[in-house]
């Protein structure tokens, strides 16, 4: 069975943390993997950089352009999560646009990733119909679970055949802006939430975009399965060392 959907059995709400690929510095991929892990996280998303980040809100998108200019680059990240799954055994998720897979080669690229313990990957930009008519069988033939985003527009039906090609969690974006850190939800994601919720989807909702501190991630689980955390903890790294990574992963847990 994938990582992921151990993972997802497990009887407790998910922390997942997501950061770029080779920030703040080119080698720090690892570290922060390692770290994050002795800290508890249950998951991982590696951000792959790109050039035209469009989902990204302004932390990301910087993160991404200085790990692009500290070197990165697809081949370079595989070379840094080769030998990855002797010391991680928690699920591990690329998560970057299409144009760069596009460019490696697909299948190339989803060989790559199961080689080095690659679990899932999630790619803004890629529709599902598209995924579904020409790249499904290609992402199962290497063990891959593809992540799908919803936000509060997605309609209804859009959500149901989202949720029939899930083989993992639906990503569940808090709101229609980029990513960036709240210190709160309102009125509007509330209704959102409980909107999904009440759907009895067959796959969990993770809730991503907008969780940065204890009370964002203790609002999201309310209703779903756990929260993911990106711009808070970019913003955390690129100003703190790796070694007191474990602190900030307390802070969202308390």
């Amino acid at each position: 069975m994938n990582r992921i959907n151990k993972k997802l059995q497990e009887d407790k709400k998910l922390l997942s943390i997501y950061f770029t690929a080779g920030y703040p510095n080119l080698e720090d991929t690892v570290p922060i993997i390692e770290s994050l892990q002795d800290s508890g996280v249950d998951m991982i998303e590696i951000g792959l950089p790109f050039s035209d980040p469009l989902a990204d809100g302004p932390t990301i998108q910087e993160s991404s352009t200085h790990a692009l200019k500290n070197g990165m680059t697809t081949e370079k990240l595989f070379d840094q999560l080769k030998n990855i799954r002797n010391t991680i055994d928690i699920p591990l998720i690329i998560m970057g646009y299409f144009n760069p897979m596009m460019q490696y080669g697909v299948e190339a690229f989803c060989k790559r990733c199961q080689e080095i313990g690659i679990d899932g990957l999630i790619i803004p930009d890629l529709p599902v119909d598209v995924y579904h008519e020409e790249y499904q069988d290609t992402f199962e033939k290497y063990g891959l679970i593809n992540v799908f985003l919803i936000t509060p527009q997605t309609s209804d039906e859009r959500i149901r055949f989202i949720d029939s090609v899930s083989g993992g969690f639906i990503y569940m974006v808090s709101s229609a802006s980029t990513t960036g850190a709240q210190s709160s939800f309102g009125n509007t994601q509330e209704d959102y939430f409980n909107r999904i919720d009440a759907m009895n989807l067959n796959a969990p909702q993770i809730v991503g975009f907008g969780i940065s501190n204890s009370e964002t991630f203790n609002q999201a689980i309310q209703k779903a399965k756990g929260a993911i955390i990106g711009s808070a903890f970019i913003k955390y790294i690129s100003s703190n060392p790796v070694e007191n990574i474990p602190q900030f992963v307390e802070k969202i847990r308390a």
